[in-house]
């Protein structure tokens, strides 16, 4: 009988899927039709159990497109990607690889970027994301997205908002809760950290953790690093204190993709307990920078079509 990977990527009813440590389940991948995009939700705290992020604003209704951990992109050939009050959608079209392991687990998958009007997407996103367990419960997603356009180039037009966002839960905010939004130099706060570069932004506050009684509370929170091979490395980003947080590769100019050159994405989430360790977050980055990319390939091995590989 076949021993059990620690890390397992599970798909369940209603076009969801698991991504698991030793059983325990960390996030899970939302893609049915109910939502104008697919999102990450929930992501949970190492030690609390509960979800560092949320779905939706915390005080205000028009915000129900801030969805835990998405993609989306405010202007797309002037088409809104962002927000969910425009036929504009973004589904995922396949799955391709479900790959469980010891070390790590990944999934890759294939989504589209529709108008809404042409059946036809006009940008094929994919995506493989890959979960890897650190010590006491800690973990990262690397997030490795490749845009390619149906048409010979397209343009992402210059916005504050896209790709990849961070809807932090209320309790972590430093608005609405007591959490603390802190850049790659130490700096911290929304005033001083809006539109600035920086290799990585962390999000960490107060949790309650899952199921205690008394309640109990822990300081966790998620660290956000753009990669040193992305177009705008190091990202000048958009922060709130209300609770969110995106790396913004369009903020001063558009970035043209072509079926030669498509986009290519790279960020990492670091799920951590205690408030962010500066030290600790310098060496992921500094690590995370040697590591070899991965790509989807032709599997060799049965009963099976596509795997993951590192290049």
């Amino acid at each position: 009988m076949s021993e059990i990977s620690r890390c397992e990527i599970v798909p369940l009813p209603e076009q969801q899927t698991s991504f698991r440590i030793d059983g325990r389940e960390v996030t899970r991948w939302h893609y049915g039709p109910w939502s104008p995009k697919p999102c990450f939700f929930p992501l949970n705290g190492p030690r609390s159990g509960s979800s560092l992020t949320r779905m939706g604003h915390p005080g205000a209704p028009d915000h129900a497109h801030h969805r835990s951990v998405w993609f989306a992109h405010q202007k797309l050939l002037g088409i809104n990607f962002w927000s969910d009050q425009t036929d504009a959608r973004i589904r995922q079209q396949e799955w391709l690889v479900y790959q469980d392991g010891d070390p790590e687990a990944a999934m890759a998958v294939k989504l589209g970027w529709y108008d809404g009007h042409d059946p036809q997407p006009l940008i094929d996103q994919e995506l493989i994301a890959i979960l890897r367990p650190l010590d006491d419960g800690e973990y990262t997603l690397d997030l490795h997205s490749t845009f390619t356009p149906r048409a010979e180039q397209i343009e992402f037009q210059q916005t504050n908002f896209g790709f990849l966002a961070v809807r932090m839960t209320k309790s972590i905010s430093a608005h609405f809760g007591g959490g603390h939004l802190t850049g790659s130099d130490g700096t911290t706060g929304e005033p001083d950290l809006f539109g600035q570069p920086s290799p990585w932004m962390d999000y960490s506050g107060p949790i309650s953790v899952d199921n205690t009684s008394p309640r109990t509370v822990v300081t966790e929170g998620i660290t956000y690093f753009d990669h040193h091979l992305n177009v705008s490395y190091p990202s000048k980003w958009h922060v709130r204190e209300d609770g969110w947080m995106g790396a913004s590769p369009c903020r001063d100019r558009a970035i043209i993709a072509t079926k030669q050159e498509p986009l290519r994405l790279r960020y990492r989430l670091h799920v951590h307990h205690g408030p962010v360790d500066l030290t600790q977050a310098t060496e992921i980055a500094a690590s995370w920078a040697e590591e070899p990319d991965y790509r989807i390939v032709r599997a060799t091995q049965p009963h099976q079509y596509f795997q993951i590989e590192r290049i």
